[in-house]
């Protein structure tokens, strides 16, 4: 029968405890919020909202076609110039996800013949580029950049080297100016998806490459998406001009795929002006991420010393995790729970995400809750 295998594989996530579910959220949920990845507290700012709702009025509820056909707005060239400009690089490109903007890089930076060198911990998005992609792709140990560097000594031709720069399971920050060195032995291209970096790292949130020094180098193409941090959707490419250029005639997600929302491109662009008034944010929501952890540990629980605003806490089993949220959701607290095949190392955790929001108060709660109901 078509499809009959289906039913096999969900016969062996449940025996494995790993079926996921779908959980629609009410517009006001009475929980306390550390699941999203809203860092600085912008997806409801009223600044923000009002962005989205008066480019929905100015410009319509949908791009109305790719972006080389009708779906580019004077707005997305007016977001492009203030995403570039706030991070230091030439160009900006916007697509209509992070996941598309990750897939339009990767594959259209490593054409035919050329190397593609992949942290084992990237994210999804960055794997499946990788595989879409013509080059030939070498996973190399997690944060190291000395195997970087002995598998780029096996390349003549063109190569690139990929990696997260702030990685969405523990936290943990990619080492971007040991890679970038190493990348520029051997002429190599640094690939970064800034997607939990950008609004929390380097000055007043401008991204984990500008804190590197690394902002508008000729040889660093920085992706990341302005659903995070800029509490909107869609995603952008940021880098030197000629590389926007090749992406806007060769990558396929964004040719071929509708444009951005309008009232998505109001509300980033919103939330990158409100950013700029306030950068303390970005300091706030490390605050908050630090102090989560150093709360956590001394409760005996074991968690990866945050970067930026991701706390992880690690769980004894697929079925532990799922119970310890669940059990936090029922106290009033909404957490992430991550299990394979989600987490690279095969480890479930619960995930949670500092914001900048948060006061003293929840941050007690918080605390509370996840220790109270620890497996």
């Amino acid at each position: 029968m078509a499809f009959g295998w289906i039913e096999e594989q969900a016969l062996l996530r449940r025996a494995a405890g790993l079926v996921r579910t779908l959980r629609p959220r009410p517009a006001d949920s009475p929980l306390l919020d550390l699941a999203s990845n809203d860092y600085l507290g912008l997806a409801r700012h009223p600044e923000v909202t009002e962005g989205a709702a008066r480019a929905a009025r100015t410009w319509g509820g949908g791009a109305t076609g790719s972006r080389l056909v009708t779906g580019s707005t004077a707005l997305h060239t007016e977001l492009e110039a203030e995403l570039a400009d706030f991070c230091g690089v030439e160009a900006a490109l916007v697509f209509s996800s992070g996941y598309a903007a990750n897939l339009a890089a990767v594959t259209a930076l490593a054409p035919h013949g050329s190397l593609i060198v992949s942290d084992a911990g990237n994210h999804a998005s960055l794997i499946d580029g990788c595989r879409l992609a013509r080059g030939t792709t070498q996973v190399v140990g997690h944060t190291d950049p000395d195997a970087v560097d002995k598998a780029l000594r096996t390349q003549d031709g063109p190569a690139v080297v990929v990696s997260d720069t702030v990685f969405s399971v523990d936290g943990d920050a990619a080492p971007l100016g040991a890679l970038a060195g190493v990348c520029r032995e051997h002429g190599a291209g640094l690939l970064v998806d800034d997607a939990h970096g950008l609004g929390v790292l380097g000055d007043g949130g401008r991204g984990a490459a500008h804190a590197a020094g690394l902002a508008g180098a000729r040889d660093v193409v920085v992706t990341a998406t302005l659903s995070k941090s800029l509490g909107s959707q869609g995603g952008v490419v940021l880098g030197p001009a000629p590389v926007i250029d090749h992406l806007v005639n060769a990558a396929r997600t964004f040719i071929f795929d509708t444009g951005l929302a309008p009232a998505a491109v109001g509300a980033a662009l919103a939330a990158l002006r409100l950013l700029r008034r306030e950068p303390e944010r970005a300091a706030r929501a490390r605050a908050v991420a630090a102090e989560l952890h150093t709360r956590l540990t001394a409760g005996g629980m074991a968690s990866v010393r945050p970067d930026a605003a991701v706390v992880s806490v690690r769980a004894p089993s697929p079925e532990g995790a799922v119970r310890w949220a669940a059990e936090c959701r029922a106290a009033g607290l909404a957490v992430g729970c991550f299990r394979p095949p989600s987490v690279p190392d095969g480890v479930s955790r619960l995930r949670l995400t500092a914001r900048a929001d948060l006061s003293g108060e929840q941050v007690d709660h918080a605390v509370q809750v996840i220790g109270g109901t620890r497996p």
